[in-house]
């Protein structure tokens, strides 16, 4: 009986970060999920499907066990620490602050935790920031101490072509220049998630970039291509919808984001609004403001606060001449003090003349 050699990558492993976030944030005690070592597909261990699939599944893994590796749970006190760390480190209004902190110590902390976050925008935006970070932390130094070679595909700057290649000639060593170059750039890229920085991010010193309107890209997504997936694993392929986003996969009991608000709806709150309502309100806000703005602009022409009585410049006149009059009224006044002098002078000089006749 003829053993097949064991197939050997020529390029570190292809994963997706935001796949294996959910298969982390999913993993509890009703769910398992594996991660493939030659080619780096994730399998889902889902409960229902038949038992004669599940009983193939399972030998499978068992015959096979150095090449899936388990993906750990994320724990209660994990989830918890978590949660606590974006209050402690992101959340800066107080009473916000306390409410999250009461929710996490209640029951089904995550699912309110996400219900009470949905309805603030700032902090729903802060939020998936925060824990897309720290997942991505998680996972870097679990794919480390596994010793798995790899990179993100989200972190690639290679045209979707030439990352089809890469997997469609993944175990072949003669390939074309092109794939040969790309190669070359996959295992330096996968030295960088093995350094300090990887774990331990920093902001980059010096001058701030200047900030710049980021335009909305939708992400390149390629296909999953897999050349050695067993039969028996084919039916348990993770391969989840992103269309949804990332942003609602912190909870197993969500699948996306219509089931929160359905659990929302159904505890008697609609929070859900078309882009047309959206729009209506819009204009009708704009078309309310400029019923202002005009009714401002006839009020003022209406009111007219200047009393002219058609004699503009004889007043000009007469506050001009009363200006002038002004010094000739001290003239006057000096005139008066001269005169007043000079009939003091007389009258003494006729007192004097009267003693010297006498």
């Amino acid at each position: 009986m003829s053993i097949k050699p064991k197939q050997v990558a020529q390029n570190p492993l292809i994963l997706r970060c935001h796949r294996l976030m959910e298969s982390f944030a999913k993993s509890d005690d009703e769910r398992d999920f594996y991660l493939d070592r030659m080619e780096g597909f994730i399998i889902f261990v889902d409960l229902d499907k038949s038992e004669e699939e599940l009983k193939k599944l399972e030998n499978e893994i068992e015959t096979n066990h150095s090449r899936y590796c388990m993906i750990p749970k994320l724990t209660f006190y994990e989830t918890k620490k978590i949660m606590e760390g974006f209050v402690n480190e992101k959340v800066y209004d107080i009473d916000t602050k306390e409410k999250l902190l009461e929710i996490i110590q209640s029951k089904e902390a995550r699912e309110n935790f996400l219900e009470f976050i949905y309805d603030h925008h700032t902090e729903f935006e802060k939020w998936q920031q925060f824990y897309q970070e720290r997942s991505r932390i998680r996972i870097i130094e679990w794919l480390r101490q596994n010793h798995f070679e790899f990179v993100f595909e989200e972190d690639l700057d290679l045209p979707k072509d030439i990352i089809e290649k890469l997997k469609t000639e993944l175990f072949e060593p003669k390939a074309s220049k092109e794939v040969l170059a790309a190669r070359k750039t996959l295992f330096l890229k996968a030295k960088t998630y093995y350094s300090n920085e990887a774990l331990n991010p920093r902001p980059k010193r010096g001058r701030p970039p200047k900030q710049v309107t980021k335009l909305e890209v939708e992400p390149q997504i390629t296909t999953d291509i897999y050349t050695t997936v067993p039969s028996a694993v084919r039916p348990f392929l993770f391969i989840p919808d992103y269309s949804h986003g990332a942003s609602m996969i912190f909870s197993p009991k969500f699948e996306n984001e219509e089931q929160l608000l359905a659990r929302k709806r159904a505890a008697g709150y609609d929070y859900e609004i078309s882009m047309d309502q959206l729009n209506q309100k819009l204009s009708a806000l704009k078309s309310l403001s400029s019923r202002w703005d005009q009714e401002d602009k006839k009020g003022e022409e209406k009111l007219d606060f200047s009393f002219d009585d058609g004699d503009d410049e004889d007043d000009e006149d007469d506050e001009f001449e009363g200006k002038k009059k002004k010094p000739a009224k001290k003239s006057s006044m000096n005139s008066k003090k001269t005169t007043k002098a000079k009939t003091s002078t007389k009258t003494k000089k006729a007192a004097s003349s009267k003693k010297s006749k006498k």
